[in-house]
């Protein structure tokens, strides 16, 4: 019975965490936090799949759904030029396929999500300091290019 409580109060210890975590980080970080999320959540709804847990596979994919659509919505199309156009594809790609992973109970189609996001992941992690300073945007890259 005290388990339950433990695991509560760790729990809670974690929300804060992140909550913290947010109320300080930069935009660049931000943008890490949320494909962290998206990726907890498309690998959880793998493993739920794989337990057969329905109900769980729908909310973490929804919850997976609504990250990708913010990172969309969070893109500057005017400032991105070419890299924002081929992030926004990529995103709603990526969406389809949790869709098609949903209605199928596709644990492929979420590895390929997965992979996917790791791919933007590894190149938004890598991204120098000095781009990430101009607000922690890839698409100032086009400007000082021009």
């Amino acid at each position: 019975m005290t388990y339950g409580k433990k695991r509560s109060g760790v729990a809670q210890y974690g929300k804060v965490a992140a909550e913290s975590e947010v109320a300080y980080a930069n935009p660049h970080r931000l943008v890490q936090m949320l494909m962290e999320g998206a990726l907890e959540k498309v690998a959880t709804a793998k493993g739920c799949i794989e337990r057969n847990d329905l109900a769980g596979k729908s909310r973490q994919i929804t919850w997976a759904m609504s990250i990708i659509n913010g990172l969309r919505t969070s893109l500057d199309m005017e400032a991105g030029g070419a890299i924002a156009v081929n992030l926004d594809d990529l995103y709603a790609y990526m969406v389809r396929r949790l869709i098609d992973a949903s209605a199928q109970n596709d644990a492929a189609a979420l590895t390929e999500v997965i992979d996917l996001m790791l791919e933007i992941k590894g190149a938004w992690d890598v991204m120098p300091e000095e781009v990430r300073k101009t607000g922690g945007s890839k698409f100032s890259i086009d400007q000082e290019a021009s």
